[in-house]
């Protein structure tokens, strides 16, 4: 069962009522809370047979009532305590994100924050696409930086049956293109290859957006939650993805952009961009992982594999002040050791099975 923190009552948080609003958040491995992704609901117009497959999220699957979600009051309130802390960006997920209503308020809501030093959060958006087109002007007018779009082929027979609402992929590549018209950016298109599915299209879709204003990073196939039924057979190393497009259209590496970043960056050899390569499965990254997660109804998560959140709502509408919330985020931030990818093969797939991990349609990537 989920924990919900106190804002009192052990030594840790007593300290950290006390903590001044430029302090650092660090875990027990020394890693800053830098990083906050906030999923703000928990639908999808999507069932994409790696995160939300229909046999699991049919036409009776019970969806969060709106009472139960997040207020936008309180995802701000969560958010502009963390920025006072070091956060220094803000990503809004889901499910989709952009079904939920009214999601510019929030943007500008988020756009206003300065942290103890003045600086504004980086504010940034998971996305289908899926309703780009009539979305991305309003998006960015409201604050919205920079955005993220899951883009997994380019071939509309299998687009449509990965996402298997028949949803076509032009109407995904049309929206990708008013963002830019809007300025959003960088825009980086995310592609989950799984093998057996789509790994057909890694140098198809390396070829299309070559030389264009998007970064295509290639994502492994990662043992997110348990309805996917993952499979190791199933991934697809990123070193292999890197040969694979650099016998195309040679490739060098190239120095990460930020602290914390999950993509290992490869620019192509003749200057017309770069790709980026998630290696969650074959080269964890959890020693640099400077990212914590808030569900839809507001569970705070460590780790993505995580198997419990704990209920910042219950503070929230238990009446807790900002101290009192900062003292429950350094709290658990400092209590954190999680490295879930560094031990996965450690596992045994039995293990791996019985972990009773959360899905990632609750709390988005």
């Amino acid at each position: 069962m989920a924990s919900t923190p106190t804002a009192a009552g052990s030594d840790r948080t007593a300290g950290a009522l006390r903590l001044p609003s430029s302090g650092r958040l660090a875990d027990r491995f020394d890693r800053p809370l830098r990083d906050l992704r906030i999923s703000v609901t928990d639908r999808c117009n999507f069932r994409c047979v790696y995160c939300m497959p229909r046999s699991v999220f049919g036409r009776d699957y019970a969806f969060l009532d709106r009472d139960e979600l997040l207020s936008f009051e309180e995802i701000e309130r969560i958010a502009r305590v963390a920025v006072a802390h070091g956060v220094r960006k803000i990503r809004l997920t889901g499910g989709e994100p952009l079904l939920r209503r009214g999601l510019e308020d929030l943007i500008a809501r988020l756009a206003a924050l300065r942290g103890a030093d003045g600086i504004r959060p980086e504010i940034a958006l998971t996305t289908n696409g899926s309703a780009l087109t009539v979305k991305a002007r309003s998006l960015k007018d409201a604050g919205l930086d920079r955005l993220t779009v899951s883009l997994d082929s380019l071939d509309d027979e299998l687009f449509q049956r990965m996402n298997d609402v028949r949803f076509p992929v032009a109407r995904v590549l049309e929206g990708i293109d008013a963002a830019h018209e809007a300025g959003l950016a960088p825009i980086k298109l995310n592609m989950v290859v799984k093998r057996g599915l789509n790994d057909g299209e890694i140098e198809a879709m390396a070829t299309r957006f070559k030389g264009t204003p998007y970064t295509l990073r290639f994502i492994e196939y990662m043992d997110v939650g348990t309805s996917n039924g993952w499979s190791l057979d199933e991934v697809v190393p990123s070193a292999e993805i890197v040969e694979r497009i650099s016998a195309l259209h040679p490739l060098e590496p190239a120095a990460p952009a930020a602290p914390g970043e999950t993509a290992a960056r490869w620019r192509y050899a003749d200057g017309t961009g770069e790709i980026g390569v998630i290696s969650s499965v074959t080269n964890a990254f959890c020693g640099t992982c400077n990212r914590a997660r808030i569900s839809t109804e507001g569970k705070l998560f460590t780790c993505l594999f995580a198997t419990e959140g704990h209920d910042l709502r219950a503070l929230l509408r238990g009446g807790a002040d900002d101290e009192q919330l900062a003292a429950a985020l350094s709290s658990l931030w400092g209590a954190r050791d999680d490295r879930y990818s560094e031990i996965r093969s450690s596992l045994t797939p039995e293990l791996r099975a019985a972990r009773n991990r959360i899905e990632m349609s609750y709390i988005g990537g």
